[in-house]
């Protein structure tokens, strides 16, 4: 290929954008030198062990540089004249530093996976720990593709580098610099030729380098697209189908797929011109080794012995380069992806906590503004006061901005604008922990954790005895269906295992609800999965069980605005009407008209 036609396929396949600087409510991506303090701390975290297995690997490499040195000794040997006991005992003596070094790196291999193994549970560990934390805002704001992206893709390939990569790259490094220190120390003069390959491995290496890591970055950001597209294409197949968009998500996927084609394609590229230069520096050393020595050795400067144990060190560079090159590629790979996990950890929380504790758990909205884009207001101006123990339920069109309603009530927006206070003190300033404690929410979204039934509803509470998980099943009317599955609520559900049905999955989401006891609960159509008889009756059950509570429900179903306390409509992100079932049904305005044709459907 020329100079020019790799130019154009460079500009054709290179990434469109610098992965670090994201932005549009994406996930951050840290820089280079977040990475190399990452790496530095885990080093030094583990250095004990470290040290360790590159001790193991030294032992190994010495062992294996013993071959050339007694063949050197024996070549010169034998052109002096020898008898046949002295070559059986130099054979017996290479066969003993063979099986030493098959042994040295059967342990050396068998240490450094152990220890890739702990630091990929810790790095995981700690990942799944900052995910976890992440602020729900900020989660809803990144979408599901590039959590997803980093939580599998990324970690997995992080996994791959810790196991595979670095341990191969540390027996590469370790083995170069023995391998060049032993064909030093036998002939200086002869040696020198090992460096042959150098003016071509050098830059190759370096250029390759300073394209590699934007390009196995923008690789891991088109998975994300990918990821994100396929995912949610899947998760809304009904609306997908209902309104007809099967042609649009497509078309979206396509793109993805477009993106991810690019990416690879870029990278592809980078290696198809790395590896044949290397390739041949590799292997030139040899060639070199034999002709400057051959030279040498006519000239009785060196013996054959030495050209030759030179010539099997120049055979022996010729694997660990190789594999540190080949293993440094997917390290590159591991360098990408532990930027996005580790971007992970520079997130900004979206509110900070206070020492202010609220005087009672009255819930006040004072003139409050949300939106999802500057300049976009969804709720506009919202007024509501919630007393302990109201149950207010929440009606109004599609996209009238009720479910964000919920989300601020619940705490996990913060208000653009306005306020919304408990017991006087905003809830962003409550401590994250508490305030999930205090005020729950629960959608119609749903998810059914990889564990025995008693795990999923103890995510409510840790400390729940069976006898209250039992209670909790009971008060959502599940206790019987749960009883009864194959093993009882130590059945194991979840991915993999005994599949419940989506009424079933939404019954175990309330009966966390009612473990967890919190002293508010915004319920956005949490029911609505449910057969609408049973639902009904849940929710009078709930009625019951949630006595003296904050109740808040955001329905579709109008009989449960039938039995709140009041009902406020919500129209164009601003509370249109407030006021009892009957009150409003008086007024004759939305809600009226609402209430009739729920009635005659």
């Amino acid at each position: 290929m020329s100079e020019n036609a790799a130019d154009e396929l460079a500009a054709e396949t290179a990434p469109r954008q610098d992965p670090a600087s994201l932005g549009d409510g994406k996930l951050p991506v840290s820089d280079q030198a977040q990475v190399k303090r990452e790496a530095v701390r885990l080093i030094k975290q583990h250095r004990a062990a470290l040290l360790k297995v590159v001790g193991l690997f030294v032992l190994a490499a010495v062992a294996g540089l013993a071959g050339p040195a007694l063949l050197r000794v024996l070549i010169d040997d034998i052109s002096a004249g020898t008898t046949l006991e002295h070559v059986m005992l130099f054979g017996f003596l290479l066969i003993g530093f063979v099986l030493l070094q098959a042994v040295l790196q059967r342990f050396a291999v068998a240490s450094s996976m152990i220890q890739g193994e702990k630091v990929f549970a810790q790095l995981r560990e700690e990942f799944m720990e900052e995910v976890t934390s992440l602020p729900l805002s900020t989660v809803e704001k990144a979408g599901t593709g590039d959590l997803v992206s980093r939580t599998t893709n990324d970690v997995e390939a992080v996994s791959f580098a810790v196991r595979f990569a670095v341990p191969q790259i540390l027996v590469s490094a370790v083995t170069l610099l023995l391998t060049l220190g032993a064909a030093l120390l036998i002939s200086p003069i002869v040696a020198v030729a090992l460096l042959a390959g150098v003016p071509l491995l050098v830059p190759a290496t370096r250029w390759y380098l300073n394209r590699s890591t934007a390009g196995y970055a923008a690789e891991r950001e088109a998975y994300a697209v990918m990821n994100g597209a396929i995912s949610e294409s899947i998760e809304g197949a009904r609306t997908v189908d209902a309104l007809s968009l099967g042609a649009q998500r497509r078309k979206k996927i396509d793109a993805g797929l477009a993106g991810g084609f690019r990416a690879e394609r870029y990278t592809l590229w980078l290696r198809s011109w790395l590896f044949p230069i290397t390739e041949f520096a590799f292997w030139l050393p040899v060639a070199v080794v034999l002709v400057w020595g051959g030279w040498l050795a006519s000239q009785g400067i060196v013996t054959a012995g030495v050209v030759a144990a030179v010539a099997l060190y120049a055979v022996q560079l010729v694997d660990p380069v190789n594999t540190l090159i080949m293993w440094l590629d997917e390290l590159q790979v591991g360098a990408a992806s532990l930027a996005r996990i580790t971007g992970i950890k520079e997130v900004p929380a979206d509110r900070s906590a206070t020492d202010a504790e609220p005087v009672d758990q009255d819930i006040v909205i004072r003139n409050a503004r949300y939106a999802y884009r500057p300049g976009h207001d969804v709720l506009h101006g919202i007024d509501l006061v919630l007393r302990r123990g109201e149950r207010l339920a929440v009606v109004g069109p599609s996209g009238a901005g009720k479910s964000t309603l919920g989300r601020l009530i619940a705490g996990i927006h913060p208000p653009s604008a306005g306020s919304v206070m408990v017991g006087g003190v905003p809830l962003v300033d409550r401590p994250l922990d508490e305030l999930r404690r205090e005020v729950a929410l629960v959608t119609q979204e749903h998810h059914v954790f990889v564990g025995s039934v008693v795990d999923n509803v103890r995510l409510g509470r840790d400390e729940a005895t069976v006898d209250e998980v039992e209670k909790a099943l009971a008060d959502v009317g599940a206790l019987d269906w749960a009883a009864n599955l194959p093993e009882g609520l130590e059945t194991e559900v979840g991915s993999g295992a005994y599949a419940l049905t989506p009424a079933q999955a939404q019954e175990i989401a309330l009966a966390r609800l009612v473990l967890a006891d919190p002293h508010t609960l915004v319920l956005d159509e949490a029911t609505s999965l449910i057969d609408p008889q049973a639902a009904r009756d849940l929710e009078q059950s709930l009625n019951a069980v949630l006595a003296g509570r904050t109740v808040v429900a955001i329905a579709h179903r109008l009989h449960t605005a039938h039995d709140a306390d009041r009902v406020a409509v919500v129209e164009g992100g601003r509370i249109t009407e407030l006021g009892s079932h009957e009150e409003l049904l008086a007024l004759g305005g939305s809600y009226a008209s609402l209430w009739d044709s729920w009635r005659t459907e």
